[in-house]
């Protein structure tokens, strides 16, 4: 399974993610994009099978990869502090894989209905809708 973890910002989200799924899902490929150097530098910390950084590496990378995974940001143009453009958002939302979107209240989008939990408390969650889905 090609698995596409995206983060921005410094990528924090992203590391975790990729060495969570990494652990837990060996045999899953983990593709790591990172809108900005700093995201991608810091997934790569984490040992994911391929990385890239940048609006056209989200792109091609939604095209070509069994699940997504990262911040509720990553379907929400011009989120992250701009760092999502417009085609980044519109990609993400357009593929027609499934999608692990986890809820951050940042940037001027809440999630209604969310309650506000740790990070790792999300991982967690993250990791366990993955398990049903593999």
């Amino acid at each position: 399974m090609k698995i596409l973890i995206i983060d921005a910002q410094g990528g924090g989200l992203g590391r975790q993610l990729v060495a969570s799924v990494k652990k837990e899902f060996p045999q899953a490929e983990i593709f790591a994009v990172g809108a900005n150097a700093l995201a991608t530098a810091n997934m790569l910390k984490a040992g994911p099978d391929h990385a890239a950084t940048g609006e056209n590496s989200v792109i091609v990378g939604c095209r070509n990869t069994d699940l997504i995974i990262g911040p509720v940001g990553i379907a929400i143009a011009d989120s992250m502090y701009g760092e999502i453009t417009p085609a980044m958002a519109a990609a993400v939302g357009a593929s027609d894989v499934k999608k692990l979107l986890i809820p951050m209240n940042h940037c001027n989008n809440i999630i209604v209905g969310v309650k506000n939990t740790s990070m790792s408390e999300m991982l967690e969650e993250a990791l366990k809708e993955l398990r049903k889905i593999i």
